[in-house]
Parts: structure tokens; sequence; C-alpha cells
């Protein structure tokens, strides 16, 4: 008889950080280039390492489900071995007993066959040490199969206990996936609560990938072409500030987008690298300056007429591409723990 252990194994692990830093680019003296270089490698090195961690955290996570995949293989393939041997167990306690009882029957015709004939006697001696030494070598081929049953018991406790334990770390996994997840969702609710004057009047909220998307069109901070932030979109960002100030476990990524027109510039903006920077770098300032928040959870990047959400080349186009994103993500450091401990 076969013995079949169903495991459930649930792992849906969606997890993907996305860590962006981008090079700043301002027009400064000359003087300033060579430092100003300086910093957009070490900003790439800073980048390629953030990549790298993440790479080996996803391979970390893909190598814990194959081996409990590889486990509950194993596991299946174990028990069937046992139902086989416990049936093969089962067959040979079987004949053990015809054996035994054939035995006594020869035992009891010896019994009678005593007076008889010294043929007939030592023809049912034979027939006795035969059956004999097949009692034996049938006691023999019992303990085998008894040692061998234990031993693959033994293998199988083992392989449940290691499967209950990785079992319990992809649960504690899943948990707080699912406890982003949901902080991610009440994060989403704060937003909108703080921002729900300024909804559908160039301020939109998404939330995707266990992240928060806080859009806001060119119309709501900046007059075209400019850098400073008009009245109403400071008024949106003190209100998002104070949202940050609250949540200290969340970081944030400040992204400036400009349309494809190219810039000629002959001032300090000189084309839309420098706009969608210099417009990063002022909504970050206004957050900083509008509540008590540590500068280390926020990142500002220019992504320039590179990431348009439409790329077709009509004005409403165009102005659907300039925008800035703010880009809320809370802290992954519970779960980065568990995939170094495993």
């Amino acid at each position: 008889m076969s013995l079949i252990i169903k495991s459930k194994q649930n792992l849906n692990v969606l997890f993907k950080a996305f860590i962006l830093l981008l090079f700043l680019a301002a027009c400064v003296p000359a003087r300033k280039m060579e430092e100003l270089q300086e910093k957009q490698k070490a900003c790439e090195t800073d980048l390629a390492a953030a990549k790298k961690s993440a790479q080996e955290n996803e391979a970390k996570l893909s190598e814990l489900k194959e081996q409990m995949t590889k486990n509950e293989k194993e596991n299946v393939g174990l028990k069937r071995d046992t139902g086989i041997i416990g049936s093969s167990y089962r067959n040979l306690t079987g004949k053990y007993d015809k054996l035994d009882q054939l035995n006594q029957s020869l035992m009891d015709r010896l019994n009678k066959l005593l007076a008889g004939s010294e043929r007939d006697n030592s023809k049912l001696s034979g027939d006795l040490q035969l059956t004999q030494d097949q009692l034996l070598k049938k006691q023999d081929e019992l303990k085998t199969l008894e040692l061998k049953l234990n031993q693959q018991k033994k293998d199988l406790d083992d392989l449940s206990a290691q499967l209950k334990l990785r079992e319990a770390r992809v649960n504690e996994l899943e948990n707080i996936i699912k406890q982003k997840d949901k902080a991610t969702s009440d994060l989403k609710k704060k937003l909108s609560d703080a921002l729900t004057s300024f909804e559908g009047k160039g301020l939109t909220i998404t939330q995707k990938n266990g992240k928060v998307y806080v859009s806001m069109d060119e119309s709501l901070l900046f007059a075209s072409g400019k850098t400073n932030i008009e009245p109403r979109g400071v008024d949106a960002l003190k209100n998002l500030a104070k949202v940050l100030e609250t949540n200290t476990d969340i970081n944030l990524m400040v992204e400036g987008h400009t349309d494809d027109v190219p810039m000629n510039g002959k001032g300090e903006i000189k084309d839309n690298w420098d706009l969608s920077v210099m417009r990063a770098t002022s909504v970050t300032k206004i957050i900083l300056n509008s509540a008590k928040i540590d500068g280390s959870r926020i990142t500002s990047a220019g992504r320039g007429d590179f990431f348009p959400l439409d790329s077709s080349k009509t004005p409403e186009a165009r102005k659907k591409n300039r925008r800035t994103e703010l880009i809320l993500t809370p802290k992954l450091d519970e779960l980065f723990k568990i995939l170094d401990n495993n």
C-alpha cells in the first residue's frame, strides 16, 4: 500500500525593489565640473551595488522555493518506497505463517510415521530440514526488511522535519509580504485623504508592485520651462510631507519627467536633463522644509524624456509626459533579513 502525502505549497512571492539613482546634472561653473563627474561615478557604483543586492535576494528566494519542491518530491518518493516495503513485509509475514503451519503439519506426520520404514522417515526428515532452512531464510529476510523499513521511516521523519522548517520560513516570508502590502494600502488611503482636494486636478494616486505612486502634472507644480513651484503645488507637497513625517518607515523617490521637445537654453537650464533634475530637487526641498523628515529617506532623480507615459508626438501626449512622480516605498529590512538568514 503506497503512502501519499500532499504538501500544500503556496509561494507567490512578489518581490521587486526598485532603487533608482540617476546622476545629477546641473549647469555649474567649469571649476566644479570635475567634482560633479566624480559624484556621478559614485552614484553609478551605488546603483550597481543596489541592483546586484536585489538580484541576489531574488535568487535566494528562488533557491528556497526550488529546494522545497525537491524536498516534497523526495518526501513523496520515500513514502511510496515505504508503502512498497510495507507490502513486501506483510507478504513475507504471510509466507512465514504458512511455512510455520507446514512445519507443524510435517512434525505431526513425522510423529505418526516414526514406526514406519526408514526410507519414509529419512524423506520426512529431509523435508523437515528443508522447511526449517526455509524458515530461517525467511526470518533473515524479515529482519533485513525490518531494518530497512526503520531506516526509511527515520529518513522520512528527518525530511518531514526539514520540510516543516522550510514551510515555516516561507510562511514567515509570506506574512511579512502581506504586512507590507497592507502597509502600502494604508499608505495609499492616507495619501488619498491628505490630497483629496487635488485628485483629478493634476494629481493621481495609484498602487502597484508594493509601492504607491503620486503623479503630479506640470500644470499643478510648474510654469512652462520653470523650476519654481507654484503656490497650489506647494500646498499639495506640504500635505504629502505631513504623511511622510508620521510614517517614518516609508522611503520616497522623487522623479522629474519632461516631454521630448528639446530645450536649447543658454542660462542655468540647458536641456531636458537639467530641467527634470532641477524640478525633482525643487520638489524635494519643499517636502523637507515642510516637515521633520530625515533626508536619507528621500532620493531625487531626473529622468528627462526617457520614460514617457505616452510615446506619441501629440500635444496631449507631451502634456501627459511633463510630470513629477513621487514613489513611496515601505522599507523591506525585515524581508531582506529573512532572505539573508536562508
